[in-house]
């Protein structure tokens, strides 16, 4: 058995509205031609305000690729230990009960892992096993459940920190101008966030099946240039398109299970923008309101990476606990095009 618990989630202090958005970015592109196109694909996201880690005005500013990623050291190591206390707590442990810390990002570097600093500083027992994600994108959240989950069928009794730092604001460009730069500009928010996964014990989603799944021939579709300047991020614009080919594959997995992907319970899925969770709508033949969870994020916190499967997840247990033996899918999406899914059951 593997259950994971209630997901802690803290977002940083510096709020931007989507209209302060829409004005620096009118500001910062002026007499660009794709501008008009890039404002109204902004305006159509949904989100109203995103989180950042510094101020916007430090934000806009570009120290170079090696400050960003001290800003990053710094700003990890300073936020996410209160994440994790949080997350503990909410799984009834404390960090001598954790067998495996996975930790998740794709808007910094560190060699050693920040798993690392979090074994010496947290308490944690040096015989933790550490499982760095740093490629996945915004499929890391799912795929960082189900490799726990993986982990705690393997050695049964065993407890999984999942650790998601996305300071998604470092990666701005301000010298890039296309269309997919632009909206990741109004698009992204940062957040901390962290959930355990217990081997034994404790109150939430069962973990019962996971699957992952990549579709051929489009790993050029969600990508990071690496360049002197950081990591500039790329979209294609057919991403949009991908739930058409994505939802069979939920369908079967949901099928092998004798469940039916649109007829359950509850849905935990990434909100990477506005048309993913129409269209996955759509395709599963399900209503919209199924991924509300997903919604409220998207608007209040815009698309935190890999951390926004655990925040639904959190708003799962706070807003809408489900009864006993309902039953739920997580799914995440990202770079490949990976999907990461899960079926559960509430207990």
């Amino acid at each position: 058995m593997a259950r994971l618990c209630k997901p802690a989630m803290h977002a940083p202090e510096h709020v931007i509205t989507v209209e302060e958005t829409l004005e620096f970015a009118e500001k910062a592109h002026a007499g660009k031609p794709q501008l008009p196109l890039a404002l109204r694909l902004i305006r159509n996201t949904g989100v109203k305000k995103r989180h950042l880690v510094q101020p916007i005005e430090e934000t806009l500013r570009h120290p170079g690729f090696e400050e960003r990623n001290r800003i990053y050291e710094v700003e990890s190591k300073k936020r996410t230990p209160a994440v994790i206390e949080e997350a503990l707590a909410n799984a009834e442990l404390t960090a001598r009960d954790i067998d495996v810390i996975i930790y998740v990002s794709c808007t910094g570097f560190m060699m050693p892992s920040l798993t690392a600093w979090l074994i010496n500083k947290m308490g944690f027992r040096s015989d933790t096993r550490q499982i760095p994600i740093a490629q996945l994108g915004c499929a890391a959240g799912g795929a960082a459940i189900n490799r726990a989950h993986d982990f705690c069928m393997a050695h049964p009794g065993s407890n999984v920190l999942i650790v998601s730092c996305e300071l998604c604001s470092l990666c701005y460009q301000p010298t890039a101008d296309d269309i997919g730069s632009l909206l990741s500009d109004g698009l992204f928010g940062d957040a901390v966030a962290a959930a355990c996964v217990r081997g034994s014990g404790g109150t939430g989603i069962e973990l019962e099946r996971n699957a992952s799944y990549l579709i051929p021939d489009t790993e050029d579709w969600i990508s990071y240039a690496v360049r002197d300047t950081g990591f500039h991020f790329q979209l294609d614009r057919r991403v949009p398109g991908t739930m058409e080919p994505l939802a069979p594959v939920l369908r079967e997995l949901a099928k092998d299970h004798s469940w039916e992907a649109g007829n359950l319970d509850f849905y935990i899925v990434h909100a990477g923008g506005p048309r993913i969770l129409d269209d996955l709508a759509k395709f599963l033949e399900v209503d919209r309101s199924v991924f509300r969870h997903s919604w409220a994020t998207l608007t209040s916190y815009g698309n935190i990476a890999s951390a926004v499967v655990l925040e639904a997840a959190r708003r799962l247990f706070e807003e809408d606990t489900p009864q006993a033996g309902a039953t739920g899918l997580i799914a995440g999406f990202g770079p490949g095009i990976t999907a990461e899914m899960a079926l559960g059951t509430w207990a």
